[in-house]
């Protein structure tokens, strides 16, 4: 049976999940990351800030206008987070955010998109006994196929137009993101 090459989505995804892991092993986080394809190449950012929730909605709206600027057509944002899962049988308790449950889990959040469709991958963190990194577990829990909030539905619903490319840019280039600054390299070892 021929084997059809891996979707744009899907490689740019596996690209994330080697970026997390080369991060883990390195510096034992992960910096908060929009990796995406465009007909002019590969952009890689990494926001200055990532400590509060503005500095959280900052990167959301960069990444958009990063997305309308270079006509992105597959994005994926790598984020380090706490999440918190219900029993079986039982609702999820809301009235705590996952970083302060008891129970929470650490886990790397693989969020890409592309025009036609979305996919989300949790990567669960496994430590040493002395809090180093070990390894990316399998995520037990339900497959994520809801994802809404700040970090979703990057890419705009429809090509931007040339007046909206250069406003981005422009938006962009006064913030001190410019096109440079967004040339990744799109492998690592």
């Amino acid at each position: 049976m021929p084997q059809h090459p891996p979707a744009p989505l899907d490689k740019l995804l596996a690209l994330a999940q080697g970026y997390a892991e080369f991060a883990m092993r390195n510096i034992g986080k992960v910096p908060p990351t929009l990796l995406a394809n465009s007909p002019t190449g590969f952009i890689q950012f990494v926001p200055g800030s990532f400590k509060d929730e503005r500095a959280k909605d900052n990167l959301a709206n960069t990444a958009r206008l990063i997305c309308v600027a270079y006509e992105v057509t597959a994005a994926v944002l790598v984020l380090e987070a706490w999440m918190k899962m219900a029993k079986p049988g039982e609702t999820l308790d809301l009235t705590e955010p996952p970083s302060q449950a008891f129970d929470r889990r650490e886990v790397v959040v693989l969020t890409g998109e592309t025009v036609e469709h979305s996919e989300q991958r949790l990567l669960p963190i496994i430590r040493t006994d002395a809090g180093g990194f070990f390894g990316f577990g399998e995520h037990a829990g339900p497959k994520p196929d809801n994802f809404t909030g700040r970090f979703a539905q990057l890419l705009p619903p429809k090509r931007p137009s040339a007046e909206g490319i250069e406003l981005a840019r422009a938006m962009l280039a006064a913030m001190g993101v410019t096109k440079e600054r967004l040339r990744g390299k799109a492998e690592w070892n």
